[in-house]
């Protein structure tokens, strides 16, 4: 008896396609997404960009910025993009504070005037050149790791600048070298000099590790906000759970071809494509409504600075939720009964929502995965609220992801008209 339950659920499962894929697929998919995102393969490691700023234009810094760009981790910005064929500016430091609060790097070195002649400082003083780290803290790991490289590359890059200038300071607190010492140390330097020529390392060059090169870190984007991930978290779980609840409300149209509802309404002067403006307008109202309710809630309790940013909360949240809205509809006129509905929309949005960057930030995942996110509702639209909230910015620089989500919005809502013919028809 007990191997005859087995067969017939196992039959059961076999006919029912969308349990199927939710018990097999699924797993499979999420499986071979988080193993690409978390895997550590090398090749697959997203680079940090990071732009670079000489202020002093010495061998010193010229040594630093040629370090920094060996590291294969790293990808170093020293002017912007060229716009139509016309090479840029180097970056200053006030452009590249800008740069870094428009998210074109999460960290901006700049290294001020002076550095090359006192690239490192034992004990501080006044004489103390210190390299500026700029950096958007709603990125977490790039400050950290640049960082520590810093002080690796003045090591490895820069061998002999940093024994001389030790040997400055062994001249004033210990009272100088003996004549066999300095002649000695002239040698090591000669030597750490041509191998610093012939592109040899310092690992043997007897320097101590340690924050040898003075480096002072600010915020600024995020620094005087009280919490401020929870608006990236927001709309991220937010897009989630509105791709769901679309999918979910747009389903009632299947509700009505199964009862026969939608045969009496079509009947009547109501026309298909009537019938799903309709519908796509309560997906979007519904919609928006949960966004309000979200950010109002993230507002009281977790201290989101919301009532500034209600001009582009509005707009990134219509388009958001008329994307939104045209993918449910489209979800519904794919499928034949609502019990199809159920298992392909969440097998569809769990996707998206992993690769877009609802579950993990999309900055941290390997480029070919941010890449991937782009295809999805969830990227455009995390990116557009991380400006209206972190970053601060006009209205005006909304346009890309306004446009990509109403242009996806109208497509989608395209193909579900033509996929609805057919029940005008039958």
């Amino acid at each position: 008896m007990i191997l005859s339950i087995v067969r017939t659920a196992l039959v059961a499962l076999r006919r029912d396609r969308g349990a199927l894929a939710l018990s097999f697929i699924l797993p499979i998919t999420f499986f071979s997404i988080f193993a690409v995102i978390f895997g550590g393969h090398r090749d697959v490691t997203p680079k940090i960009t990071v732009i670079f700023t000489d202020e002093d234009h010495s061998a010193g810094s010229r040594r630093l910025l040629k370090g920094l760009e060996a590291e294969g981790s790293l990808t170093i910005m020293t002017k912007p993009a060229t716009k139509k064929g016309v090479e840029q500016p180097e970056y200053t430091a006030a452009t590249a504070e800008a740069a870094v609060r428009d998210g074109v790097a999460p960290v901006a070195l700049v290294v001020p005037a002076g550095f090359g002649a006192n690239p490192i400082s034992f004990g501080g003083g006044d004489n103390r050149v210190t390299i500026q780290l700029l950096k958007d803290s709603s990125d977490m790991i790039a400050p950290q790791v640049i960082t520590g490289l810093l002080q690796k590359i003045a090591m490895t890059s820069m061998p002999d600048l940093m024994a001389a200038e030790g040997s400055k300071y062994i001249d004033q607190y210990l009272g100088g070298f003996t004549p066999g010492q300095r002649e000695k140390m002239n040698e090591s330097l000669d030597r750490f000099r041509r191998q610093q020529e012939s592109g040899q390392d310092a690992k043997s060059s007897g320097l101590g590790s340690g924050e040898i090169l003075p480096v002072n870190t600010r915020d600024v984007v995020g620094a005087n906000k009280d919490n401020p991930m929870v608006s990236f978290y927001a709309a991220a779980i937010g897009v989630m759970f509105l791709l769901f609840t679309a999918s979910g409300a747009a389903g009632s149209l299947l509700e009505e071809v199964e009862n026969g509802t939608l045969d009496r309404v079509l009947s009547s002067r109501v026309s298909m494509t009537t019938l799903l403006a309709g519908k796509l307008s309560y997906c979007v109202l519904l919609a928006f409504s949960q966004l309000v309710l979200m950010f109002l809630w993230a507002w009281a309790v977790f201290k989101l600075d919301f009532f500034a940013h209600i001009p582009g909360f509005v707009v990134m949240g219509l388009s958001t939720a008329f994307a939104v809205g045209a993918f449910g509809m489209l979800l519904a006129s794919i499928c034949r009964t609502r019990a199809q509905l159920g298992p392909l929309s969440t097998l569809v949005i769990l996707i998206m929502s992993s690769i877009g960057g609802s579950m993990f930030p999309r900055f941290l995942m390997p480029e070919a995965m941010q890449k991937a996110g782009l295809l999805t509702i969830n990227a455009w639209a995390i990116d557009g609220f991380t400006k209206v909230f972190w970053r601060d910015e006009p209205l005006p620089h909304l346009w890309p992801q306004v446009c990509v989500l109403i242009a996806v919005g109208i497509v989608l809502f395209v193909i579900a008209r033509k996929l609805a013919q057919r029940w005008e028809y039958s």
